[in-house]
């Protein structure tokens, strides 16, 4: 009897994950055929795999659809908002004040979700929103690539684009079982809801796996399991290795000198990067810090024109400006589309090994630096009084107590600790064993078992 693995790339994120990983080598071993049905243009996959691809119709909410999974996420916040912080700031920011047919939607959802927020309530939004694509042309067309491939297990690489819905629900009524893997390390305590239900789930860790049972009540314990995430694989594979010559040569910096580098956000969430890049470079400029390599990763999810500014006034910084291609601009989430090259897994590859400290505005950048044994320097200057925006609160969030709890970062809050942090790492470092705590917590499975953990897993299910 045939097994077939239906692998379904929702973003860039998901490219890099699993197919710029172990995970297609593997899975391609373990079953009889691996299908990627993906939501990226099928030709870009030509240089990775020769697993057949099948590019997906794209999917475009109509009003209707939009408002019940609306519905469906903001009685999710609700429900859970209680002492929850990260919830509490994603409700404020899903309000509206526009006088469009969605505003006025979205004020009545967030009076009725006043009254009603239960997780049976959250299940009867799920369904009526089923309904609104049940006879929608894509979803028919999901259909018919399910029943004609023979798929036996459905594997969704994020478990949150809200485009991925109507495959699930073609999945559903054709009794293919569905599993989802939770894409990153704060989706489950900070942001709304599901795309829809799954049969299984796939968990960084333990920690992942109680959060996921406390935020999703209607999910059972034994559909859980702990895999690591395959994220960070590339960071064991040989392929994406640079050697310190080409680093050095690459950013055309000091030998002699550490290196520090800044890794920016996203800036929706990160918008205080250039006063901190800057508080840094004028530290570096006046020497009251000692003299380092200074380079600047900005975020995938944008370009590099908010810093234009600063590559005028500091040319001593060296920028990276991640190499990630616009696939495809007309979609529901363009951001989404954008993929990066195995050229930047590499580079980014070496700035993590090569460099001497990171310092970030509480991003998941930390964890990749530390599976480096390299100290973190976290950046949150803004707070409710200061005029500037306000990053503090983020310390408030669920998945960031835990860093201030494991102690594996520093923490800071202005420039004059921001400068002392930064030469107490340059001189000693007591940190590793916080910084091993944490990866332990956070990634349940070693980097080199990433894959075939993911694999056995799924092959289990089938």
């Amino acid at each position: 009897m045939s097994n077939v693995l239906g692998l379904v790339i929702t973003d860039g994120v998901g490219f890099r994950n699993f197919v710029l990983s172990r995970f297609l080598e593997v899975a391609s071993k373990e079953f009889d055929e691996v299908i990627i049905l993906s939501c990226l243009p099928a030709s870009i996959y030509k240089q990775h795999t020769t697993c057949r691809v099948i590019e997906l119709d794209v999917f475009n909410e109509n009003y209707f659809t939009w408002f019940f999974r609306k519905a469906k996420e903001v009685a999710h916040l609700k429900l859970h908002a209680k002492g929850n912080l990260g919830i509490q700031d994603n409700l404020k920011t899903n309000t509206s004040k526009l006088k469009t047919t969605r505003g006025y939607g979205t004020r009545l959802i967030y009076r009725f979700t006043h009254f009603f927020h239960s997780e049976k309530t959250i299940l009867k939004l799920q369904s009526l929103q089923n309904k609104t694509f049940r006879s929608h042309k894509v979803t028919r067309s999901y259909m018919e690539i399910l029943k004609s491939e023979g798929v036996d297990l459905l594997f969704f690489t994020h478990q949150r684009p809200p485009y991925i819905a109507p495959i699930v629900y073609a999945a559903q009524q054709l009794k293919v079982k569905t599993a989802a893997f939770v894409f990153s390390w704060d989706n489950l305590a900070s942001k709304g809801r599901m795309a829809s239900n799954f049969d299984y789930y796939l968990v960084w860790s333990d920690l992942m796996k109680q959060d996921l049972l406390k935020y999703y009540s209607s999910v059972l314990a034994e559909s859980v399991a702990i895999v690591g995430t395959p994220q960070f694989e590339p960071y064991i594979m040989p392929e994406y290795k640079m050697q310190v010559e080409e680093f050095y040569q690459l950013f055309d910096i000091n030998t002699d000198l550490k290196t520090i580098c800044f890794s920016c956000g996203d800036s929706s969430t990160s918008k205080n990067d250039e006063l901190y890049i800057e508080t840094i470079a004028d530290a570096i400029k006046h020497n009251k810090i000692p003299q380092v390599n200074f380079v600047v990763r900005t975020s995938p999810a944008e370009d590099s024109e908010r810093f234009s500014e600063l590559v005028n006034r500091y040319p001593f910084i060296r920028w990276h400006f991640p190499k990630w291609e616009q696939t495809r601009s007309v979609h529901q989430e363009s951001w989404s589309q954008r993929i990066p090259t195995t050229r930047d897994l590499k580079e980014l590859r070496g700035l993590l090994e090569y460099s001497d400290i990171n310092i970030n505005m509480l991003s998941t950048m930390s964890l990749d630096f530390m599976l480096f044994n390299k100290p973190v320097i976290n950046t949150v200057f803004g707070n409710a009084s200061n005029g500037l925006y306000n990053d503090q609160r983020f310390l408030g969030y669920e998945h960031i107590i835990h860093v201030l709890n494991s102690k594996a970062t520093q923490v800071v809050t202005t420039a004059s600790d921001l400068l002392l942090a930064i030469v107490n790492y340059l001189e000693n470092d007591n940190d590793t064993s916080h910084r091993a705590n944490l990866i332990s917590q956070q990634v349940g499975v070693d980097l080199k078992n990433t894959s075939d953990t993911v694999v056995n897993t799924l092959k289990q299910w089938v």
